[in-house]
């Protein structure tokens, strides 16, 4: 038997006898991922709080950029089904969360029940998206520079009529009595000099939001790999002809899309509301994040939709906290970065 065709030939060559590529990848991650456990659960010594300000200001930091990278990812996975999967670009995604968040604000206000507000946000934009979909993008197919024209100007009127509605007025979705308060978690933020630990306590709301991300994010991934309507989605796009000629009705199923990526612009609206406010601006505010975490993240795939929110949530949030004011610029850099070393993004395909 000669060398190459000897069991475990190809990672010895690899690496000169040593450890695979991917090998030290994974050694690498895993230390960053243990330095990173130490960061949030250790006691630090008092040269490290110097450094970094104070523990409760750095986990502060991480568990907002958590929650908002859920946020984010609730936002532009609906982005990354229209725009990324289907390339329909929707330059007015923006202003669909901030009409689902003041349908929620409408409907949890007049009912008393917030729950209501949510389904009613995710419904109506749902339908909203269905609409769109049938009356301009499927006779705008093929076209993305009209795509983007028109839709910036649905933006525009959707902005003014909104503000006429609603007028320039900041308003708060009150979540219900269950999901207020704070809870303590294992991160020690001071030690007393009893010896007693400090623990650090956090909104419980915003952790439900990065529970919610997280099994929303989930249930599209499976939806999308594991089950036949997200094969048809994807052959779809691929081939749309030839998916036609199989029986399929593509029109519908590109309708049912839209409509999903509409509606959970809606629900984060609405749930984005409840976290922070709801006012005129968040609609540009979330389109441009959506940009940013699907060019980051790479168009059409949802675990890269999800690493650009986590990456983009985190750099807003720690730039905030330790480069005030030059924090929005990280967003950008990381952008910059990704497009020069990877221009498909983290997660997406060459194409």
């Amino acid at each position: 038997m000669s060398t190459l065709e000897r069991p475990g030939a190809s990672a010895s060559l690899s690496g000169g006898g040593g450890i695979t590529k991917r090998q030290a990848w994974g050694i690498v991650w895993l230390l960053a991922a243990a330095v990173f456990a130490w960061l949030m659960l250790g006691v630090w010594p008092d040269w490290l709080n110097s450094i970094l300000t104070s523990k409760k200001a750095f986990a502060s930091a991480v568990l907002n950029g958590l929650t908002l990278a859920g946020l984010y990812f609730l936002v532009a996975s609906g982005f990354t089904l229209v725009f990324g999967l289907m390339r329909n670009v929707n330059l007015a995604h923006g202003s669909l969360y901030l009409l689902g968040a003041y349908i929620g604000y409408e409907v949890s206000t007049r009912t008393g029940y917030w729950l209501l507000g949510v389904a009613a946000g995710f419904v109506v934009l749902a339908l909203v998206g269905l609409v769109m979909q049938i009356f301009v993008f499927r006779r705008l197919e093929g076209d993305d520079l009209r795509q983007t024209l028109v839709t910036i100007g649905i933006s525009i009127v959707a902005a003014d009529l909104m503000l006429a509605v609603w007028t320039g007025t900041t308003y708060q979705i009150v979540t219900p009595a269950w999901l207020d308060g704070a809870v303590g978690l294992p991160i020690i933020t001071a030690v007393k000099s009893s010896g007693e630990a400090v623990f650090l306590r956090y909104p419980f709301y915003r952790l439900v939001v990065l529970g919610v991300a997280i099994v929303i994010g989930v249930g599209l991934w499976l939806m999308l790999n594991r089950t036949r309507v997200g094969m048809m989605i994807r052959a779809g796009v691929d081939d749309r002809a030839m998916l036609s000629a199989s029986g399929v009705n593509v029109h519908a199923v590109f309708a049912i899309v839209f409509a999903i990526g509409a509606g959970l612009a809606g629900f984060a609206g609405v749930v984005g509301g409840s976290a922070l406010s709801v006012a005129p601006g968040e609609d540009v505010r979330y389109l441009l994040a959506s940009l940013v975490v699907v060019i980051v993240g790479g168009m059409g795939s949802i675990t890269g939709a999800a690493i650009g929110a986590l990456l983009i949530g985190l750099a807003e949030q720690i730039g905030l906290v330790y480069f005030p004011t030059y924090g929005i610029v990280l967003t950008f850099v990381i952008m910059v970065v990704v497009l020069a070393v990877r221009p498909q993004g983290i997660m997406g395909k060459a194409r």
